[in-house]
């Protein structure tokens, strides 16, 4: 199976697909939360890879095009928001702030997680972008050494989870503005979380799709400054 797969140019797509597809369609069972499809996906590939003996590289290397629609994905966040721009020209002041103020937050919940479990610095840089999409994540740990590839690893956790009590915790907060819950969504759990604000609403997912964006700009230019910080 392993042999198979390596030589196969499209093999590792056509399992992560499938195992996407499922996840789907447990969440549409069940309707729970927590049944999310990119989790249940992940559970499924790497149940397959042990299963079948499966290398990762040999797996990497057949499911390497689902990778290239990544940038583009990301890019297609803009529409949602075009929809949007009046009520984004409104508001722009305290959007801006208040997605600052969540980027800053969660380099700072690093920062203050490295110092009571004592990370090493590069441990530290590796979970310092953990709230922005991947495609931008990557590159600000490579930059500042961490490990690429825990930093992905952390930045689809952390998605996921934003995903699962997003909804859940800003009911419980009676954060029902829907400009709020999207920023919160976006600035903490990146394009995963966008795709929860986007079925809770137009102008959810417009305000999580901006808020991937900025709190990956503002990563960016605060990264370096947090890492002299520890």
């Amino acid at each position: 199976m392993n042999e198979v797969i390596a030589n196969s140019a499209s093999a590792g797509v056509v399992i992560s697909l499938l195992a996407y597809y499922a996840g789907v369609f447990l969440r549409k069972k069940t309707g729970k939360s927590f049944v999310n499809p990119l989790l249940i996906s992940i559970i499924l590939v790497i149940a397959f890879l042990l299963l079948f003996r499966v290398d990762y590289a040999s797996y990497q290397a057949s499911a390497k095009y689902l990778s290239w629609f990544l940038t583009p994905a990301t890019v297609s966040l803009a529409i949602p928001l075009y929809l949007q721009l009046e009520r984004l020209k409104k508001n722009i002041r305290a959007i801006l702030v208040s997605i600052l103020a969540g980027s800053v937050a969660s380099m700072g919940s690093v920062l203050a997680l490295s110092v009571i479990f004592g990370f090493t610095h590069t441990q530290y840089v590796t979970f310092l972008p953990k709230s922005i999409t991947t495609a931008i994540g990557m590159g600000v740990a490579e930059e500042m050494g961490g490990i690429t590839a825990i930093t992905v690893a952390v930045i689809i956790v952390t998605g996921i989870f934003g995903n699962i009590i997003g909804e859940a915790l800003c009911k419980t907060l009676k954060i029902t503005d829907p400009v709020a819950v999207g920023l919160a969504l976006g600035t903490s759990a990146h394009a995963i979380g966008t795709a929860k604000a986007m079925e809770l609403g137009e102008t959810e997912g417009a305000m999580s799709s901006l808020a991937i964006v900025t709190a990956g700009i503002i990563t960016v230019l605060l990264a370096n400054v947090f890492a002299m910080l520890y």
